[in-house]
């Protein structure tokens, strides 16, 4: 007969694989909900998703050193048109050439005021070591700061966060992912921003699943944590079909 502390953690291990394995239900426990999208979600319908207490959404903009995302124009200007407050993303690759991953995304990327600051989302080693990992990462995100002028957001899981990256990054923002409706991140030492807590959320106006996403603060906070002011830069021009 199994003991009261093994129950627990089968009873946590059930609530895990049940949480991934069904649709993720709304958090309406938090005031501001977003998404975030990329071509896997094809196109959508951005003025009927902001009827759903939406309030703000990431964006897929690039990966690597060449990978665009082929509908990133299209969600970042109609996103945009529908009043959500957006933010853009790089998935980085640490074995590839920090500066052309970064350039890859400024050249693809034109943040304006009112956006939320560029994301760096580390989630892979690729085999590359832990410390050229974290040093690699920091790179991207020194570039990104100087570049915008504005404080990058780091996204990953939290296992990942608590074993590869906890104390390494503590100015900041988070964006954690945990799959499980009943528990929040649990992050050592560390607090998280932006909460992803289902990969099978389903909106009208959205073909088949998109992540759910809630916001730790306000809508002032939110709007608080965008970019203020211009950065001086070229001007480059976002074609949405």
């Amino acid at each position: 007969m199994l003991n009261l502390s093994k129950k627990f953690w089968l009873f946590i291990a059930c609530l895990a694989v049940f949480s991934c394995e069904v649709d993720t239900k709304r958090k309406n426990d938090y005031s501001v909900q977003g998404i975030d999208v990329s071509h896997y979600q094809k196109n959508i319908d951005w003025e009927t998703v902001a009827t759903q207490d939406i309030y703000f959404t990431f964006i897929k903009s690039t990966e690597g050193l060449k990978f665009k995302d082929s509908l990133f124009a299209h969600n970042w200007t109609h996103s945009k048109k529908a009043n959500l407050i957006r933010g853009a993303y790089h998935f980085f690759r640490p074995t590839l050439d920090v500066q052309i991953q970064f350039d890859n995304f400024k050249n693809n990327t034109d943040l304006k005021i009112g956006d939320l600051p560029p994301v760096l989302d580390v989630e892979v080693y690729d085999g590359v070591p832990e410390d050229s990992l974290i040093a690699r990462a920091q790179r991207w995100l020194d570039l990104a700061e100087d570049y915008y002028q504005v404080k990058p957001i780091l996204y990953t899981y939290q296992k990942f966060y608590n074993q590869t990256l906890q104390g390494k990054f503590d100015d900041y923002p988070l964006w954690v992912a945990r799959y499980n409706r009943f528990f929040e991140p649990n992050l050592i030492q560390s607090e998280w921003e932006f909460w992803q807590y289902g990969n099978k959320g389903k909106l009208e106006g959205i073909e088949g699943y998109v992540d759910f996403n809630a916001f730790t603060g306000s809508m002032e906070e939110l709007r608080s944590m965008t970019i203020q002011s211009n950065y001086q830069v070229e001007e480059i021009e976002l074609v949405a079909p």
